[in-house]
């Protein structure tokens, strides 16, 4: 089995935000005879002070604030896979980063995704044919094929290798030619091959991004060759990337 390298290097990032108010002060003169004229107070023209600071975090498009609120603060890198309802077996995946200044953009899709054959659950088991929902740290990679050029730990094996047929009766040769482990019951920092379960086998595991082979999946989130390629080669060790996976309802909380 080739060497498994971790790349790249952590990343401090920092923003800052600093506001100043300058008051203008005047002063009137009395005629020097007669009666001193009625004082009348002049009403101020001073704005009063305030926090230019943002009065709540910037979200990612779509999250709401509980599951933005799962998202670590180092993380600068978020791709959202987003189902319609939590039976739903196909989604839509988006690259989100961060700016330095705090807000989220888009940086790459959309694009079509599929996920388990039944949909989601945000408490998944061994074979119950659903994705779970969550927000779970993606840095480990690896597959049949060499390294498009990821920066992630890359692990190139012929053990990617898989055969047999797809809920459609669809071909499954190719699917792990490229995959992104998601750390959904695992120890990160391995293999996507590795099969340590922190969490007991009957909590699953395996869950991967892998080339989609046109169905459903067991548990995996499935992406287009093209643009799983383009996904490997966007994330950024350094950005402490995530995904952030569910149906829009449960994501939007």
């Amino acid at each position: 089995m080739p060497a498994f390298v971790r790349k790249g290097a952590p990343a401090l990032l920092g923003a800052g935000t600093l506001c100043a108010a300058l008051l203008l002060t005047a002063c009137a003169h009395p005629e020097p005879t007669g009666p001193a004229p009625a004082t009348v107070p002049e009403k101020s023209t001073a704005a009063p002070a305030t926090d230019a600071r943002p009065r709540t975090a910037p979200r990612v498009p779509g999250l709401g604030p509980l599951t933005q609120a799962r998202i670590p603060d180092g993380a600068t890198q978020a791709l959202v896979v987003t189902g319609a309802t939590e039976d739903s077996n196909t989604a839509t995946a988006v690259l989100h980063q961060r700016a330095p200044g705090g807000r989220w953009y888009e940086a790459g899709g959309p694009w079509p995704a599929r996920n388990a054959l039944k949909g989601w659950t945000a408490d998944h088991s061994a074979g119950d044919l659903r994705t779970p929902i969550g927000v779970y740290r993606i840095g480990d990679a690896g597959g049949r094929l060499p390294d498009p050029g990821a920066r992630l730990p890359y692990d190139e094996d012929p053990e990617f290798a898989i055969s047999g047929t797809g809920f459609h009766g669809e071909p499954l040769e190719g699917s792990f030619d490229h995959v992104i482990a998601i750390d959904y019951n695992r120890v990160p920092g391995r293999t996507p091959l590795d099969k340590e379960r922190p969490l007991g086998a009957a909590k699953g595991g395996g869950v991967w991004i892998h080339v989609d082979h046109g169905g459903p999946t067991q548990a995996c989130v499935a992406l287009d060759r093209d643009d799983l390629r383009t996904l490997l080669v966007a994330l950024d060790p350094a950005a402490e990337p995530v995904v952030v996976m569910g149906p829009a309802p449960e994501l939007a909380r």
